[in-house]
């Protein structure tokens, strides 16, 4: 990938070392230039092609733990996560536990998510609740009626010891964490196309407020532009 900004350089920098100063709480997401999450098909898989692919695997390797909304684990398109051999080496152990963010519980257990991980899989959800989910799975719970999201957080990092966590949607718990003041940076990819439509998912679900962001570094690989935004406080 090549470096924009803040300094254009002229040879090309590797994602990790461009993302390696990774901050507490990051959202990483994928979009078309005119906002939607998914490609022609419903999914984020093909949207920014191979380019996109080597940062969303860089974000990972990077992150200690991996946020993700439960409607995302209802796809039953999220596996366990996986690390290539180089970025397991660069990150020196095996890969972050995928966290699953979950109100009313209503997965599906057999899922490889939660029976194959290598890093076994965390659910957060709230204290009325946790006694649905099976004994063999680590629960956070956080709230009594509804997850308490700041709670969480704090939880995953002063007691498990996940000081840096990685967001991957989808919209929903992406917008609360925003709405919490909870996201230090947005690592947006920008794909260079148009899906046009209603139907597309949106990156955002209900944010009712301005949010200033501040961008600080600005990176093209493929024609996908690599944004990354500090949200001010």
């Amino acid at each position: 990938m090549r470096r924009l900004l803040p300094e254009p350089a002229a040879g090309g920098i590797d994602p990790f070392d461009a993302y390696a100063d990774a901050p507490a709480l990051r959202l990483g997401m994928v979009m078309s230039v005119d906002g939607s999450v998914t490609d022609a098909e419903g999914w984020t898989d093909t949207l920014g092609g191979d380019a996109d692919f080597r940062v969303f695997r860089t974000l990972r390797a990077l992150a200690d733990a991996i946020l993700v909304g439960a409607a995302t684990v209802r796809t039953g398109r999220l596996g366990p996560a996986r690390l290539r051999t180089d970025l397991r080496a660069r990150r020196g152990g095996p890969p972050a536990p995928i966290v699953v963010v979950s109100r009313s519980l209503d997965l599906d257990w057999t899922l490889p998510l939660f029976t194959e991980a290598e890093t076994p899989t965390i659910v957060v959800t709230s204290r009325n609740v946790r006694n649905k989910v099976p004994s063999h799975i680590q629960v956070v719970d956080a709230g009594e009626d509804d997850v308490d999201l700041p709670a969480a957080i704090r939880t995953l990092r002063e007691d498990l010891g996940y000081e840096r966590l990685l967001c991957e949607g989808g919209p929903a718990l992406a917008t609360a964490l925003i709405r919490a003041s909870l996201v230090d940076e947005l690592c947006l990819n920008i794909a260079p196309t148009l899906l046009g439509g209603p139907c597309h998912t949106r990156l955002l679900d209900g944010l009712q407020a301005e949010v200033p962001l501040d961008p600080t570094a600005l990176h093209l690989d493929e024609g996908v532009l690599f944004v990354r935004y500090r949200l001010r406080t």
